[in-house]
């Protein structure tokens, strides 16, 4: 069973892992739309800008590190 820290741990980088991608998506999203692209056409770029997101340097700043990307 896991203990506190490591619960707190998990929370951390789950929640910094959610932080990027409305933030990847939400940034594709408003980029596609200024391209002139349709509504699903910025919502096809928002998925893609989520699912190219690099994590390593979401759980470098979950761990208190420094993103240096």
């Amino acid at each position: 069973m896991p203990n506190r820290a490591n619960r707190s741990t998990s929370a951390d980088v789950a929640e910094a892992v959610r932080t990027a991608l409305i933030a990847a998506a939400i940034g594709a999203f408003e980029e596609a739309g200024i391209a002139g692209l349709c509504a699903e056409g910025r919502f096809e770029h928002a998925v893609g800008a989520m699912r190219s997101l690099r994590l390593e340097g979401v759980f470098t700043n979950a761990d208190g590190g420094v993103d240096t990307e």
